[in-house]
């Protein structure tokens, strides 16, 4: 609460969250938020992505119109990368646009997905078709957060990290193999964010540079949908670099 205070002004918030993260972390942001003197509601979907769709995303635009929530009052996501897509996604389509606040509670969300504005839904052809930007107005990293997860959700993040090392920073490598991203994990994050958020200052709407982002994606994605989403993200564009690697090398 104290922190987004200095970028909003005291209005409405409207908490997204799903219903893994709620049961954690939703008392406590709605009581920081609320301590910081912002009115707070909340809106709770079925975790996993199999709720990133059209059916989530109107129950949610419902709930905010249900709220009466104005132009000048602000949607916070509160989760991994599915949540951040899913209240991203509703902000920007709420009467054609309203602030959204990232709180990313995974590594995935953290180091890439909560930074650049991409929101987006999947559509039965495939994942993320449908969708817009939208810049939110503030992403704030607990890490304290990533206690919780799971070691096979952690991983997924882990994955998007070494696609940063690959990209632009070979140092990322040597935290990977000392036990830094799991002792440590500020630096890993604070490195792939500043590298992802000098990308998208250079190409916000990936006409060129911000293309690379997408490294492994494209063969990732492809591998989650033929998985019926079994497989998760950041595992399937683990396998998408190895894929994308090996095609490389044999060119």
């Amino acid at each position: 609460g104290q922190h987004l205070r200095k970028v909003l002004a005291p209005c409405r918030v409207a908490v997204i969250t799903d219903s893994t993260v709620a049961p954690l972390y939703l008392k406590t942001v709605t009581g920081s938020l609320e301590g910081a003197g912002f009115t707070v509601c909340s809106y709770t979907f079925p975790a996993g992505e199999g709720s990133k769709n059209f059916t989530t995303l109107a129950a949610i635009l419902e709930f905010l119109a249900e709220q009466r929530l104005t132009r000048t009052d602000c949607v916070a996501a509160l989760g991994g990368g599915v949540t951040g897509d899913m209240a991203g996604f509703a902000a920007a389509c709420y009467l054609r646009g309203i602030r959204c606040v990232q709180l990313p509670t995974t590594l995935l969300s953290a180091v890439d997905s909560s930074v650049g504005g991409k929101t987006a839904i999947d559509l039965t052809a495939g994942k993320n078709l449908a969708g817009a930007f939208l810049q939110p107005a503030a992403v704030l990293c607990d890490t304290d957060c990533l206690r919780s997860l799971p070691a096979e959700v952690f991983a997924d993040g882990a994955a998007e990290a070494i696609k940063t090392g690959v990209l632009d920073d070979e140092g990322l490598f040597a935290l990977f193999e000392d036990g830094t991203l799991t002792t440590a994990p500020d630096e890993v994050i604070a490195r792939c964010v500043r590298y992802k958020a000098g990308v998208v200052e250079r190409d916000e709407k990936e006409q060129g540079e911000r293309k690379l982002l997408t490294l492994g994606h494209t063969a990732g994605h492809a591998i989650e949908k033929c998985s019926g989403y079994a497989i998760p993200h950041g595992h399937a564009v683990a396998a998408g670099l190895a894929i994308i690697a090996r095609s490389a090398e044999a060119l």
